[in-house]
């Protein structure tokens, strides 16, 4: 009997989520407003602190799109990202006619490279065009290194916008990640740390912001007895009913941060004696603290990262591989690129091992089990 999937990293109830959706529905609260959203919001602000003003939208690639119209980028300004992420980083820069101009990342996190993202900002500066931001991701829940990232922002008077999607309950330096920018970014899609399905944030230290970005999300109407608008706006806002899936994820958030944390350690031990196989961690633990929403290896034996993913795919086992960098995307094969071959190094060896918060002792021993059988045959 074939056995069921083991998914890279599924949606997690914590039980709690119904009695919100229920309340919800017996006060007709089925709009993009209500307790939910207002108790949400609440919940991710007294979560994160640091003076956190949360506006929910309806996904975290609309927050990073609501992130640059706050910031006025125009057609034809230049925005500088990451170029190892998920390719939503970088396409709301597309949407406002911006052009991305995408930066290397560093070994020790994955992430922006301070060296390369300054070399980046002086040609650009050289050229006449002075950055209008910079989309710095912490990937797969490891923070980037805000103390020289932000540094370099403040040198060039660049706003950061923090994408912090993947990194919800992540710390650098014992802050909490989505806390550093004075824009930042989170996500509640399906496969992240908590979920509403569908779902994201963005988070301002600015409560007028917030107000901004929820009026625009709500169509721009203007106050006004009848329909007016003096702007474009657009269609963001979450709705009350996922808001409630929300507060019900957030009573666990806490525990799911641990299991994942927990898996990461799993892994370590599993690879432990196999020398072409290291674990991705953090550089130091008290400096960057990951949630670790999805573990990542690095296997250094040529091919041996898609061989590894074939074999676990035949015993139903989900793994993918590390997000192919942005400046190798055929969309963005124009795009301007500065730094040297790391990302492209992480891709070319890089796997993300499923990570499920609810990923069972059972489904862990049928992966140790495959991946022993794989290193046996030489991997």
């Amino acid at each position: 009997m074939e056995q069921p999937m083991i998914w890279l990293s599924s949606p997690h109830s914590s039980g709690q989520e119904q009695k919100y959706i229920d309340d919800a529905f017996a006060k007709n609260r089925l709009f993009a407003f209500g307790e939910n959203v207002d108790g949400f919001e609440s919940d991710l602000e007294n979560y994160l602190g640091n003076g956190s003003h949360v506006a929910l939208l309806n996904s975290g690639t609309s927050a990073i799109h609501m992130a640059l119209i706050v910031l006025g980028v125009q057609k034809g300004d230049e925005v500088i990202c990451q170029s190892l992420t998920f390719a939503a980083s970088a396409n709301p820069i597309v949407y406002m006619g911006a052009t991305p101009v995408f930066v290397d990342s560093e070994p020790q996190t994955w992430n922006i490279c301070p060296q390369a993202l300054e070399t980046a900002i002086k040609n650009r500066i050289a050229a006449g065009k002075q950055p209008k931001a910079i989309i710095a991701v912490h990937v797969y829940g490891m923070p980037y290194k805000a103390k020289e990232i932000h540094e370099i922002a403040l040198k060039y008077n660049i706003t950061v916008i923090e994408d912090s999607a993947e990194a919800l309950g992540s710390k650098y330096n014992g802050q909490k990640c989505g806390t550093f920018a004075d824009l930042s970014i989170l996500s509640f899609n399906g496969n992240k740390i908590i979920t509403t399905a569908l779902g994201g944030a963005l988070v301002s230290k600015d409560p007028a912001v917030k107000e901004k970005a929820v009026f625009l999300a709500l169509q721009a109407k203007d106050p006004a007895p009848y329909y007016q608008h003096s702007q474009i706006g657009y269609n963001y806002r979450l709705s009350n009913v996922l808001a409630g899936i929300g507060r019900g994820q957030m009573e666990v958030l806490e525990e799911r941060i641990q299991q994942r944390r927990n898996n990461h350690v799993f892994y370590k031990e599993l690879f432990a004696g196999m020398p072409d196989v290291s674990v991705f961690e953090s550089p130091d633990d008290k400096m960057f603290y990951s949630n670790y929403w999805l573990t990542t290896v690095l296997v250094s034996k040529e091919g041996g990262n898609m061989s590894l993913m074939q074999h676990l795919l035949l015993d139903n086992i989900d793994s993918r591989p590390i997000f192919k960098p942005l400046h190798l995307q055929p969309v963005f094969s124009d795009a301007l690129y500065f730094g040297n071959t790391v990302a492209q190094d992480i891709f070319n060896t890089g796997l993300c091992l499923p990570s499920s918060s609810n990923l069972t002792g059972a489904e862990k021993e049928r992966i140790k089990e495959s991946v022993f059988k794989w290193h046996k045959a030489g991997g």
